[in-house]
């Protein structure tokens, strides 16, 4: 009698038939992921704001209207002695802050000026929006 361990070999394989499918879809989402992330590709319509959230504290409102004029508590203001004025304003406040209600007209570059004073004078701002409801 003839008895012999027999030897089955099994061999493992892995189906790779739907691989290329699951790539092709990995793909397409990490483009239209990345095409997303991107904020130019996002159109901004600036300055409204979705929810109202109120300021605890009370900051010096500066305004800057389309036609370039300065205002700081209602008192125009020149564009030269803008950075005297908020100064001025901000002197008796523990964390001096402005909000600022730029035109919705101005350029960036408008916007850009007066955020540069501002952090030249180490001075919180916030930029003020309309509520939607206005």
């Amino acid at each position: 009698m003839n008895i012999r361990a027999r030897r089955n070999r099994e061999s493992a394989e892995v189906s790779t038939e739907s691989l290329n499918d699951i790539m092709f879809f990995l793909l397409l989402f990490f483009l239209i992921l990345s095409t997303l992330v991107n904020p130019s590709v996002i159109k901004v319509n600036l300055p409204t704001s979705k929810t109202d959230q109120v300021m605890e504290m009370k900051p010096v409102p500066l305004t800057v209207t389309k036609d370039h004029q300065y205002y700081i508590y209602n008192r125009l203001v020149q564009l030269g002695d803008l950075e005297a004025a908020i100064l001025d304003a901000v002197k008796d406040m523990k964390e001096p802050a402005l909000i600022l209600h730029f035109d919705y007209s101005l350029t960036a570059q408008d916007i850009v000026d007066v955020l540069q004073i501002g952090a030249k004078l180490k001075v919180k701002m916030s930029i003020g929006t309309k509520p939607p409801n206005a």
